[in-house]
């Protein structure tokens, strides 16, 4: 999204809810320059906050892929 510093002024504390939550940078235009809002990694609402873990992600034996033998499968 993209607005001019003047809109921004109008509704700046709206925008910056929007970038915390959405993380979508906005664009600002200011004197032909363009400056960018962004969300900084690992803040409050971060996308990855919403990963849920998986514990169980090796249904067996982890030991028996150290031996799988993937020759046949394999085609350089």
């Amino acid at each position: 999204m993209a607005m001019t510093a003047s809109k921004l002024r109008e509704n700046i504390y709206r925008v910056l809810d929007q970038v915390l939550e959405s993380g979508v940078p906005v664009e600002i235009v200011r004197k032909g320059g363009k400056l960018k809002i962004v969300r900084s990694e690992g803040g409050p609402g971060h996308k990855l906050d919403n990963l849920k873990p998986h514990l169980e992600a090796v249904v067996g034996d982890p030991e028996d892929l150290i031996h799988i033998d993937w020759s046949r499968e394999w085609k350089p």
